[in-house]
């Protein structure tokens, strides 16, 4: 399998977010690209599996807010 070269971009983080990410780099032994990267595909395997599930639930008809509340109600739920 040939593997792609990585790419270079340039992210600023707020002070903060860049001393956890430096902390938990040298804690586990990883870059900060690494769990960087590793952050943002997990973020996009979520937005994949939202849109899966959207797609899946497209037929189903909309209810109202107000429906919901009721049946929530209904249900003994809220």
């Amino acid at each position: 399998m040939m593997t792609t070269p990585a790419k270079r971009a340039t992210v600023y983080f707020e002070p903060d977010i860049h001393k956890a990410l430096k902390l938990k780099s040298i804690e586990t032994s990883k870059s900060i690209s690494e769990l960087v990267n590793t952050a943002v595909k997990e973020a996009l395997a979520e937005d994949a599996e939202d849109i899966t599930a959207y797609e899946e639930r497209a037929d189903e008809p909309l209810i109202s807010f107000a429906e919901m509340l009721k049946r929530l109600r209904n249900d003994g739920r809220i």
